[in-house]
């Protein structure tokens, strides 16, 4: 029988060595073709955290965008972390994209040494400590807290300090408010543990 077959088929072989090659060929084409490039936002520049303008980004063609690039105008919202040149913007950047967790709420406070804030990024996780004239000792009042933006130095800082927003409970958004109020605040930072 298998004779039979390599009488009959024999003198097709080289046929269908060829078929399959170009089959073979043809997949590999398939699978190493290049995807459609995708128009993503792009940063123009180095970006410090902040509103951003119309002139801060770009629309650049990627043919791997990552996931939740945004891909129309962004001016006006605002970044919540520092980006490099050419890095594309994703929706996990933006305030208005951040989602705190149940319980939580977006708190802005001024930290009064703003040198102090400028050590301090997004997603660092600080406590905030209260000092008020009289000599009174300075005591914690929000710990554990993380840091949601610092908007830009430029437009925020002022003699009395430096402006950045937090994730926290509403007790602690209310003590704070009370504390800045009447007292100055100032930061201890925690290190990031995974």
């Amino acid at each position: 029988m298998i004779q039979a077959w390599i009488q009959r088929y024999g003198r097709r072989r080289r046929l269908i060595a060829a078929a399959l090659a170009a089959i073979a060929v043809m997949s590999a084409f398939v699978a190493t073709r290049p995807t459609p490039a995708s128009t993503v936002l792009v940063a123009a520049r180095d970006l410090s955290p902040g509103p951003l303008r119309p002139d801060d980004l770009h629309p650049t063609p990627l043919n791997h965008p990552p996931a939740g690039a945004v891909r129309t105008a962004a001016a006006g919202r605002v970044l919540t972390a520092p980006m490099r040149k050419g890095e594309p913007l994703t929706d996990v950047r933006l305030l208005d994209s951040f989602r705190l967790p149940p319980g939580l709420v977006a708190t802005p406070v001024r930290i009064a040494d703003a040198a102090a804030a400028a050590l301090i990024a997004p997603g660092a996780t600080i406590s905030v400590l209260a000092a008020w004239d009289g000599g009174q000792p300075a005591r914690a009042i929000a710990e554990g807290v993380r840091v949601i933006t610092i908007p830009p130095p430029a437009e925020h800082t002022s003699a009395h300090g430096s402006l950045v927003v937090l994730a926290t409970t509403t007790s602690q958004a209310a003590e704070l408010a009370a504390a800045q109020a009447g007292g100055h605040l100032s930061i201890t930072i925690s290190p990031n543990l995974k």
